[in-house]
């Protein structure tokens, strides 16, 4: 999924990825990220975990409005992306 691209292009590049900082999709081979479900699963994972920010599919977006409580997501960033670019 989307994590295996990052590790991947973060090995090619040299760059590291910031700490604290999730992510989840999958991605097809021309780079599209798609939605996923479980949104409020991971989202509550990742919380509990301490990230900061997570990286969802855009798709996704109105799942974690939808799905979620404000006091549940205080203080994370949702960052929603449609590609790899």
């Amino acid at each position: 999924g989307v994590t295996i691209a990052s590790a991947l292009l973060s090995a090619l590049t040299g760059r590291r990825c910031r700490p604290a900082l999730g992510m989840t999709g999958e991605i097809t081979l021309t780079g599209l990220v798609l939605a996923i479900g479980g949104v409020k699963e991971k989202v509550l994972a990742a919380r509990r975990a301490g990230l900061k920010t997570v990286i969802l599919p855009k798709d996704n977006e109105v799942n974690l409005r939808e799905d979620l409580k404000s006091d549940e997501i205080a203080g994370m960033e949702f960052r929603f992306v449609s590609g790899m670019e």
